[in-house]
């Protein structure tokens, strides 16, 4: 097309818009860093190998590359499009479909940096029409449906966020922490439709844990096998706990040969209704703490007893022996072999001052005894240890004891299969962690998302890394 010229001499600017061979005229303020053409004369096919590999994109052509100095900061843009087998195709499913129009114009989506210079892939974004999905923005092989950033930007981002505080992904990623949250859903949507996470699960514990103030809970399932997270929901009740196992499948739940947890009501009642195979285990960490908790319910008896009174001694600080019981609760809580010598000789002191908190105190270490000692003999352990508790006149065990004569098949399951909840527990640990490290996520979906690239083995690998067993 010829240049127009006005009447007052000046020439009129030639239109930019993609013509129908898919390349675009080099725009006003860029340079022009490299210009890729595939022929018999020059070395177009090396030069787009090594852009490909420097963008690492994959089923694209590089057209040209630009180095556009009109941004916000000096950005590299690289003008591409998919390989003829890859366009023309449904952005959700992937599919061939014929094409709807040639949608709002060309796009851009963020790469990874080269060196300290910011880094875009434009290209076209036509659209189709998908019998499934309707009017849908063609799929492109370098990124995520409805995302902003090639497959290598989300991957690098959601390595981050794993290891290091969401500030300082942000930071060195260049972009909005709210940016953050979407691409850490984004990348584990996609590997946990990718993945069969459910495939060889037997021995599974189930558990709680809190996530943020208000009582919001998440309720966690882990493998006992494999020690991975395999699934996570925000609420701790019967409905949140059926919908794992309606993800499962009738013909999986069946094929459930344990089930670890402590004793709440809302976990027993659905193992017993979707897992009919099933063994229920009681944690033993649970049940010695139902002991512990008895424990200093009679160890804030006897600290009142000393005290005395309110009619007869007026409120104020503890002194004497109701400031030493007071001050033996951690001597009283930790295992024998744990204690200082201070702690062992509050201990003695105890036992001479008042019995009836000693006698409480070997009641809870013959409780932990019969976990330690599993088995048969565990069992018969724990038959003389409710035989003891019964008639101990102290009304706290008393109420203890008839708690674990209730859950008795639970827990003799434990003794037999010597299962608990630890690793269930030490995995809720790590997800605290993260709520801290990940503090500003706004969705409980985006953490379960981060925990399970964290803790179920779905962590991508960093862009142009050998996954290494």
């Amino acid at each position: 097309m010829k240049d127009i010229a006005d009447p007052a001499g000046r020439q009129e600017a030639k239109p930019w818009f993609p013509d129908i061979s898919g390349h675009t005229p080099f725009p006003p303020h860029t340079v022009l860093i490299v210009e890729i053409k595939v022929g018999r004369e020059g070395n177009g096919v090396r030069k787009g190998r090594l852009w490909r590999a420097l963008l690492g994109v994959e089923r694209t052509v590089v057209q040209r590359v630009e180095l556009d100095e009109t941004a916000a900061e000096p950005t590299v843009v690289a003008h591409v499009r998919p390989v003829a087998a890859q366009r023309s195709r449904c952005g959700v499913c992937r599919r061939r479909r014929p094409g709807y129009d040639p949608g709002t114009g060309r796009r851009r989506w963020r790469s990874l940096d080269l060196g300290t210079v910011q880094v875009v892939v434009e290209a076209e974004a036509p659209r189709v029409r998908c019998p499934d999905h309707g009017v849908v923005v063609a799929a492109v092989p370098w990124a995520r449906h409805g995302a902003g950033h090639t497959y290598g930007f989300d991957d690098q981002v959601a390595w981050l966020a794993v290891r290091c505080s969401k500030s300082a992904v942000r930071d060195l990623m260049r972009i909005a922490w709210r940016t953050v949250g979407a691409i850490v859903s984004r990348v584990g949507d996609d590997a946990l439709a990718a993945a069969d996470r459910f495939a060889g699960l037997r021995r599974l514990g189930v558990d709680e844990v809190s996530y943020k103030k208000g009582h919001r809970y998440l309720t966690v399932v882990v493998d006992h096998d494999t020690g991975r997270l395999v699934w996570a929901a925000p609420g701790r009740d019967t409905a949140t706990l059926r919908n794992f196992f309606d993800e499962l499948g009738d013909q999986r739940c069946r094929l459930i040969t344990h089930v670890s947890a402590d004793a709440a009501d809302w976990i027993a009642t659905v193992v017993a209704e979707r897992c009919p195979n099933a063994v229920r285990c009681a944690d033993p960490f649970h049940v010695v703490g139902w002991a512990t908790d008895a424990l200093d319910e009679v160890r804030r008896q006897a600290w009142n007893e000393f005290r005395g009174a309110a009619a007869k001694r007026p409120a104020g600080p503890s002194t004497g022996a109701a400031r030493t019981l007071k001050r033996a609760r951690y001597a009283l809580w930790k295992n024998p072999d744990n204690l200082t010598d201070n702690q062992r000789a509050k201990l003695d002191w105890i036992a001479k001052t008042d019995p009836r908190l000693y006698r409480a105190y070997l009641l809870k270490e013959g409780l932990r005894l019969a976990f330690q000692i599993k088995g048969e003999e565990g069992k018969q352990a724990l038959d003389n240890w409710t035989s003891w508790a019964r008639r101990c006149r102290i009304p706290a065990f008393v109420e203890l004891q008839r708690r674990i004569v209730k859950h008795r098949a639970a827990i003799d399951a434990t003794l037999d299969h010597n299962l608990s909840n630890g690793l269930v527990e030490s995995t809720n640990t790590k997800i605290r962690l993260l709520t801290r490290v990940a503090f500003g996520f706004h969705k409980p979906e985006t953490l379960i998302a981060l925990a399970m690239l964290s803790l179920g083995g779905y962590c991508p690998p960093l862009p142009g890394r050998r996954i290494t067993e």
